[in-house]
């Protein structure tokens, strides 16, 4: 008789993460989706793993760090700088977005979640 080995099941602090970050990524098209996102994201923070928690401090400053520019961005629009510093933000939430979700896919912590850029 051969055992077949066990099935580790994916945690599911790791999973929630996971729809936090697709929940920013529609935020780029509809606002809400994103408050949806860094709720999740304080909500489930202390019960997931030591690797996963970096996630979620990633995406909570991910968060806080995108509504203050785009506030910043929106006020600048008015005179027309504030539409290119939109168009970066959101390119700046897609990378950060995909970063997190590759070494989230890997089983890793980020190299560096307090990092304001990349």
């Amino acid at each position: 008789m051969s055992e077949t080995p066990a099935v580790q099941q994916p945690e599911s602090g790791a999973n929630n993460a996971k729809i936090v970050y697709i929940l920013y990524l529609v935020a780029l098209v509809s606002g809400i989706t994103g408050i949806i996102g860094v709720v999740m994201a304080y909500i489930y923070k202390n019960d997931a793993a030591d690797w996963v928690q970096d996630h979620y401090r990633w995406q909570i400053r991910t968060f806080w760090i995108g509504l203050g520019v785009s506030l910043i961005g929106s006020i600048l629009a008015f005179i027309g700088i504030g539409f290119i510093i939109l168009f970066l933000l959101a390119i700046w939430m897609i990378i950060r977005c995909v970063k997190g979700l590759q070494a989230l896919d890997k089983g890793q912590p980020l190299a560096d979640s307090g990092s304001w850029l990349f």
